[in-house]
Order: structure tokens, then sequence, then C-alpha cells
């Protein structure tokens, strides 16, 4: 059966209007003839869905436009600026980014989407899952309290952290067990919608749903292994319930509840929990509405759970792998009676929108909800604030680009299209289409020379000529380290001095020749340092390095770095990534100067230190207008003449970095095997040439391995370090459990918190790593890199590990 629902055709004039397209729909008759008069019906549905259409979105970049949250918030950790200043501060940042949406045109603001650290942390806070070792000090300052379960303190360990989904935004994971006490605390969401309504706007309060929040949980430190958080639902949902009482009795309409987690493949018994949380939150009679929202991809089998549930809205992503969330919506029978609210402008790239490809997607939507609003498709957390901000970047590509601000004008524009008319929208639509013609006919994005390269590829190419075990050997040989190795994952501390100097040389303060000298200074210490201590196989520290994507990205043809586009990675730890806006090759060697001059400086190896293609690809935002795959193999083409130059001038060990390996799996399990192939693919294909004795590592971090176990094997590394710490070496359990039969470093220093682990403490992660990992293919380094510590962390820790390493070779069996 099918029934009109509302697409977007061009007349003979060229101009757009709303028109009637056909669509899979729920039968409205026994015959399959639809009446007179439910054709009428259903044309003022659709006229009245379309001129109810108002903007909204789902969050907003917190840092302010200069990171105003960042400094107040460093500040206050060191003692510089006050509490009162703090929140001072974090409340001017939030008005200002509500009066500027509203002054924009979205109609719905969002409240609590922001955090001083992170939205799943403030989400423990709410509902009372606090851990034992931290209640003492949320009892005493709930503020100090709060980034001690963020970053820990000299006593206590923080929450473990990890990827927000597939993006490269880190939460904090609730750690839950069978006698957790939930307990209701909306002092922060109730505060937050009464500011926003004080300013007189319209505010949506946002929270991360109950399902979600349970499925993103792990079990507390003591807890079985094989205890389920979700088991916890019932216990959790009347505390929801009375956080959504509040801010009823506050003044909400509306609330938003996130469920991400439900675009993953999901059991029967999840859906039921799903179903269940929905109808006990759904049946009190004075709670707000309720938008149930779930974003990065399609809902699939919890659609319909959603669709049946007692609340008032739902909130889908339509743009990428999510599209087919459209047909997935038709065919449950769309939403009578309930609101959506479509994103159709993509949340996490930033590239401008096609705004009648759009407005055809929600022409077909109107047939489907009784209100149909416009929106991103996600917060737009994940973007930078304002592309406007950039000065250097070539005009032609700075028409293809849309960041937090442009995007929510894209989403202001669409709802008005829809409401109004694509008439009250021409401009902007002409101005689209010449935008992305431009583009799509550019000169910019397309270099033969790579597509050639690229296309001769063999698979032999993509595959070192010796199996491990002689390479092992080889390498054994070759660099004749002790058992259980020391080395550090890549940067040491980028203190104020190293950016200073960077600073200087870009306003040209200074010349290259005394920015150099300071490199070589800074590297002479790193490596001073790490021989005094006994660190076997040493780094040059990254000193000239701003950041481990964005340093290659500014070496690579096809990129362009921005000089404002900050993005919140965790906590204060904000990035620049790079766009990737054409084809990618490499015009002259990137790291071969500065790590030369280290193992110059040392007898012990030196390791170049490389970013793998698939992090290049995750950390940037890439280009929508070829397949990932293809992107791939040119960056790995790149960092093999990298490579290929380190080997050339006496480099033994190089690392190339993948800590995204596993954040870019796909979200559904249908999908995992394509990516796996091209991404352990790109990485053989930057890795394969070298010679059997030059040492390959990679580097993992913050995320969940158990899936790619496989993959990780596929990699063909050599040696691969881990974060483990926070997860208590987790990951060596696994790799055991896998048979992984390769040299595994699993971290034993927490480097994302400001705490020297004592001796003892790395001592029994290194024994519990030794349960896992054999002692001839353990090495022992911290869970990342260095740069964002100190050295009044780094030296003392680093100190501590390498003594404890001494410790365990000393107790390990006599060779024969």
């Amino acid at each position: 059966m099918t029934s009109r629902a509302v697409g977007v055709r061009t007349s003979g004039n060229g101009t757009h209007a709303v028109a009637p397209v056909r669509r899979p729909f729920a039968p409205s008759s026994r015959s399959g003839v639809r009446s007179t008069e439910e054709l009428a019906k259903e044309s003022l549905v659709t006229k009245s869905a379309a001129a109810a259409a108002r903007a909204t979105v789902y969050g907003y970049p917190r840092q302010g436009p200069n990171r105003e949250l960042k400094k107040a918030i460093e500040g206050y950790w060191k003692g510089r600026v006050g509490a009162p200043e703090l929140r001072r501060t974090a409340a001017e940042l939030r008005a200002a980014t509500w009066r500027q949406l509203a002054e924009v045109g979205v109609h719905e603001v969002p409240t609590g989407d922001f955090s001083y650290y992170d939205h799943v942390l403030d989400t423990s806070v709410m509902v009372g899952a606090v851990p034992d070792r931290h209640r003492e000090a949320v009892a005493a300052d709930v503020l100090d309290g709060y980034f001690a379960m963020a970053r820990g303190t000299q006593d206590v360990a923080p929450l473990e952290m990890t990827k927000w989904f597939d993006t490269n935004y880190h939460y904090l994971v609730p750690e839950l067990g069978p006698d957790t006490v939930f307990a209701a605390d909306s002092s922060q969401q109730v505060g937050e919608l009464k500011e926003a309504l004080a300013l007189g706007l319209a505010a949506r309060p946002v929270l991360v749903g109950p399902v979600t929040y349970l499925l993103l949980a792990k079990p507390a430190p003591g807890v079985a292994a094989d205890f389920e958080p979700l088991t916890l639902l019932d216990r959790l949902l009347p505390v929801y319930a009375r956080v959504l009482a509040d801010l009823r009795a506050a003044g909400a309409q509306w609330v938003q509840l996130d469920e991400p987690a439900l675009v993953q493949d999901r059991t029967p018994a999840e859906l039921n929990a799903v179903a269940r949380a929905y109808r006990e939150l759904g049946a009190p009679t004075d709670r707000p509405k309720l938008l149930v929202a779930s974003y990065f991809d399609r809902l699939g089998e919890a659609l319909p759970v959603l669709a049946k549930a007692p609340v008032d809205g739902l909130a889908l992503d339509f743009t990428g792998p999510a599209a087919v969330n459209l047909d997935d919506l038709a065919a449950v029978g769309g939403l009578p009676g309930k609101r959506l609210v479509a994103g159709v402008v993509d949340g996490r790239n930033v590239w401008i929108n096609d705004l009648e490809k759009s407005l055809a997607t929600l022409g077909t939507l109107l047939g489907l909800a009784d209100r149909v609003d416009v929106a991103a498709s996600c917060s737009l957390l994940h973007v930078p604030l304002d592309a406007a901000a950039e000065r250097g970047i070539e005009p032609q590509i700075a028409r293809w680009l849309a960041f937090a601000r442009q995007k929510t004008a894209e989403v202001v524009t669409l709802a008005r299209g829809l409401s109004g008319g694509t008439g009250v929208i021409t401009a902007e639509l002409a101005a689209n289409r010449a935008d992305l013609a431009s583009r799509a006919g550019s000169a910019i994005t397309r270099d033969p020379a790579v597509r050639a390269r690229t296309a001769a590829v063999t698979d032999a190419d993509a595959r070192r000529a010796q199996p491990y075990a002689e390479r092992a050997a080889a390498q054994r040989a070759h660099l004749n380290l002790p058992p259980l190795p020391t080395t550090t994952i890549g940067s040491f501390p980028q203190t104020g001095e190293l950016r200073t100097a960077r600073a200087d040389l870009r306003a040209g303060r200074i010349g290259t020749a005394t920015y150099e000298e300071r490199i070589e200074a800074e590297i002479r210490e790193v490596v001073s340092f790490q021989e005094k201590t006994g660190i076997d196989v040493l780094v040059h520290g990254e000193p000239e390095r701003n950041d481990m994507v964005q340093y290659f990205a500014e070496q690579l043809t096809g990129y362009l770095a921005t000089q404002h586009g900050w993005v919140q990675s965790y906590g204060t730890r904000y990035v620049r990534p790079p766009v990737l806006a054409g084809d990618i090759s490499r015009p002259g060697p990137m790291t071969v100067r500065w790590t030369t001059y280290a193992q110059s400086l040392t007898d012990r190896p030196v390791k170049g230190m490389l970013t793998g293609p698939v992090t290049m690809l995750a950390w940037s935002f890439v280009r929508d207008d070829q397949p990932l795959a293809d992107t791939a193999r040119q960056v790995a083409l790149a960092l093999r003449d990298e490579v290929n130059d380190l080997e050339a001038n006496g480099t033994s060990v190089i690392q190339v970095d993948e800590p995204a390996l596993r954040e870019t799996l796909p979200l559904r399990a249908a999908g995992h095997r394509a990516y796996l192939a091209w991404a352990t693919e790109a990485f053989r294909l930057t890795t394969g040439g070298v010679r059997p004795e030059i040492q390959i590592h990679t580097h993992m971090c913050y995320a969940e391995f158990g899936e790619i176990l496989d993959a990780i094997d596929d990699l063909d590394a050599d040696v691969i370090s881990l974060e483990a710490a926070r997860s208590h070496m987790q990951v060596a359990d696994e790799l055991a459990a896998a048979g992984y039969p390769r040299e595994v470093g699993p971290g034993v220093y927490d480097i994302h918190s400001p705490r020297v682990p004592p001796e003892d403490e790395t001592a029994r992660l290194i024994t519990r790593a030794l349960r896992s990992v054999p002692a001839e293919r353990l090495w022992i380094n911290p869970d990342c890199g260095l740069k964002t510590r100190g050295w009044a962390e780094v030296r003392p820790a680093l100190e501590r590990m390498t003594a404890a390493a001494r410790a365990a070779r000393q107790q390990l069996p006599a060779a024969d």
C-alpha cells in the first residue's frame, strides 16, 4: 500500500515547491483503495506538519569562541581561578550560546548538554552513581569531587575513560555493581534549564537515556566481570522519573533522552529493556513530553520498539548510513500523533549540506509524523565552532565548509523552507547549488598521479616478505634488548616554552634557525633523561609537533589546517582536526631530521614516530566524495615513503600509531568485515616494505579492543602497546585468550591523570600483565603519550616505572 507524503520537485522555471510523492505507509483500508476522506485527512496532516516545522539542535560546542571554559577549568585546577569565577564563566558561556542560537532562528535551545568535563560523568552524578573511593571527596566539595572522578588524585584513581561510540570524544565509564544505590540529584539539569528560561527562551533539557547509560557502564572494581549493569534498570528508572518530575516542575515542556546505544546490534533482552524503560517513564501524567533521540547509525530493530512506546516523539539521524532510517520509519507505519525531529544536517563532518536533498528527505518525512522539526544529525559538539573565524583557508575551499554556526544556519534555513515553502529560501538554495558545484568540479580535489599510484598497488605491497617468527629472531639479534624492555609511547611534555617558540615562529618574532635550536635543545634533554632513567628504547619526544595528526597533515598535500577549529577530545583537551579536502601525497620527509638527530645522541635505539593512516582519517574531517578505503590507501602510500626514508637513515624501530582503529569500527556488525579489511590493509601498506630486522610497533588507546583482536593480529605489527592501567589489564587478558602471538606493551602508567603512581602499584600491574603475556613478549610502557603531562609528574612516574621493570626482571627465571 502507498500513502501520500511530501517531497521536493523543480518546476519548469527552476523554482522549488513542496509536492506529494508516494511512500510506503500503513494500509488505510481493507480494499487498498484510499477514500477521498482519507486523502483529505492525510493532506491536512502533512500541511500541518510542514507549518509547524521548527529548528533545533541537540547540543553545541562547550568551550566558547576562545576556549574560555578550558582556560577557566585549568586555572581552577592550578588554584588561579576560584570556584565562583569558574561557575560564572560557565554560566556566561551557556547564556551566550543560547542567545546566539535563538538569534539565528533556533526555536528550542538545548540545556544540560554543557559539561565541565563529560556529560556521561554528569549523568553519573545526576543518578548518584559515585564510586565509593570518591564519595568522601564529593561530600567534602562537589566540584573537587567531580574532577577527582574525572582525573583522579594522588591517592585515588579516576574512572576509566573510553571513546564515545565511533567518535574521538572520550567519556568517563560508569562503575556499577549489584550493590549500587541510585539517588536523584537534578540540581545541574534544573539549574541550567532555569537559566535558559530566565532569558525568555524555549528550552529542552537533554539527558543521556537510562538504557544507554547502563549499556555504557562496566562492573565496578571488585565486582564479577560477568555482572550486567542493565540488570539495574528497574532500580534506575524511578531516579530518572524523579529527575523528569523535577524538570517538569521547573518549567520543562519537553525533555530529550539520548539513546545512541540503540543504533548498535542489540539482543532481544536489551530491546525488551528499552520497551520496559519507556513504558515506565511514559506512564506518569505529570511528566514533561519525552523526545527519545538516537544518532550515528540506523536505529534498526529498536525503531519499532520506540515507535510503539508511550513517548511523544523521536529524534532520528537521516545522514550517512543512518539515511535508511527513512525507509525503516515508513515500514513501521511512521509516528502518527508524534513529533519527529529529523537530523538531516551532518553533525560530525564539516562539509556544507545539500539543501535540496535534505528538503526532499524532510518532505517525505512530513507524511510520517504529526509534526516534523529540523535538526543536525547529532550534537554539534563534534565539530568546530565557526568557519567564519578561519582566515587562512583558500577561499574556494572555505565555501565548502560548515562548522557549528554554519550548520545551525543550515538547520534554520531548512526549517524555513519546510514551513514556508522553498520560495522563501530561493537565494539560499541558489548559493548552496553554486557551492556544491564548485567543490564537485574543483581540480583541488583530484591528483592524477596519486590516483595512478593507488590503482597500481598489489596484495604483495601490503605484506612483509618474512613471517613474524623470522622477523622476531632478526630483531632480537639486531636490537639486543633486555627482558621486559621499557619504552614510552612517543611524546614528552609540551612545555609552555615550546608552545611559545612555535607561536613566535608563526608570528615572525624568531627565525627558523632559532626555533630549530630550541627543538634540538629539547630533544637533547629528553634523550638524556631517558638514558639516565634507564629506558631501553628511546623517543625524541616530539617537541616539534603540535598534534599527532595535524603535524603530518600540514606536510601532506590534500590536507588543510585550521587556526580556530578546536573540538573537544576529553575534559579540557581540545584538538584541531585537519580537513581532508583532496588527494594525498608527501612532498618530502616529515620526521627524518629530528629522529636521526636524536639517534645521533645515543647508542640506544630511537623510535621513529608516525601516525597511522586510519587515525589520520579518524581524527580529521574526511572528504565525503569518495570511499574512505580509497582515501586510506592514499594516506598509507604517503606514510610508506616516510617509513622507507626512516629505515634508509638508520632507524631500527618505527612506531605507526593506530589508536583510532577500534574507534572507527562501524557500529553495526554487518559493516565490520569490510571496514577492517581496508583498515588493516592500509596499515600493512604503510609498513610492508621494510627489512625483517626493522621492528614495527603500533599503539592503541582508550577503546574496547575485544571485538577487533583478529584485526590487531592482521596488522602484522611486531609490537603493540595499549592502554591498560585504568582497565586493570583487561586487554592483556583478551589478547592472551585470543592467542595473540606477538609482543605486547599493556600500559602500566595512566597518563590521563595527574597522579604519579607509586612503584608498588606499577609493580602490581607488571605482575598482573605477566599472568597473561610471557616475559619474552612483554614490554613495559605508559598508556599513551606524555604530551599533556608536566615534567614534575613525568620524571618520577617514569623513574618508578623503570625501577619496577628492573625489579620484575630480577624475579624472572634465569635463561637457559
